[in-house]
């Protein structure tokens, strides 16, 4: 066959959307005014766009701006992958100052993983994070005001242990994926104060400057 006859290839943006993806873009949208980042007349009028938009670049325009509810199909100028983390019969830790992204996915076989989210940089009102864990442990400690979602977390011969709940107006944390034959803890840490002196559990000692 010639190639003369083949059509130009079509860029993903420019693909025709239908009534079931304008709706889920309005669905996105009132997240958004639930999490503030919009008000009324700008959800408004962002709907109005969404409902007569024709390709996925329309409908992207009207997300482009709201960081953790971006539209993911393929050729959204904000298409990120997920961040991966692995450990194979190791331990990896994140601790501190350290960015978190918007998607996370943690491998875990036979290993240990522990994530201190409490001094992080958390730039997004929901942070998704895919388990894949055989054998495995993971820990995730939370800030004060965060909250949970596990529900959908699928368990063989596992634990989930959620000991956080709803969001205080904090980010909420979304747990996916499969645990097998592993435990996956999620807590917020606790705090004392005696005088200037703040101890934290897990175990960590402040004193007030």
């Amino acid at each position: 066959m010639s190639t003369e006859s083949l059509p130009a290839p079509i860029n993903p943006r420019d693909l025709r959307v239908s009534d079931a993806e304008r709706e889920h873009v309005v669905g996105i949208l009132q997240k958004a005014i639930g999490h503030g980042m919009l008000t009324l007349d700008e959800f408004t009028a962002r709907t109005d766009i969404a409902l007569a938009a024709k390709t996925r670049a329309d409908l992207n325009t009207v997300l482009v701006d709201l960081p953790g509810v971006v539209n993911r199909e393929p050729g959204s100028p904000t298409s990120i992958p997920p961040q991966e983390f692995r450990a194979r019969m190791s331990s990896i830790k994140r601790e501190g100052a350290w960015h978190v992204p918007r998607e996370m996915v943690v491998h875990n076989w036979m290993g240990s993983s522990e994530f201190d989210f409490t001094e992080a940089v958390i730039q997004h009102p929901e942070v998704t994070i895919k388990l894949d864990v055989t054998g495995g442990s993971v820990e995730l400690l939370l800030p004060a005001n965060s909250g949970c979602v596990a529900d959908d977390v699928e368990v063989i011969a596992g634990k989930v242990e959620n000991k956080v709940g709803a969001s205080q107006g904090g980010p909420v944390f979304v747990l996916t994926g499969r645990l097998k034959a592993g435990s996956v803890k999620i807590r917020r840490p606790s705090y004392t104060r005696i005088g200037s002196l703040t101890i934290r559990k897990p175990w960590r000692i402040s004193w007030d400057t």
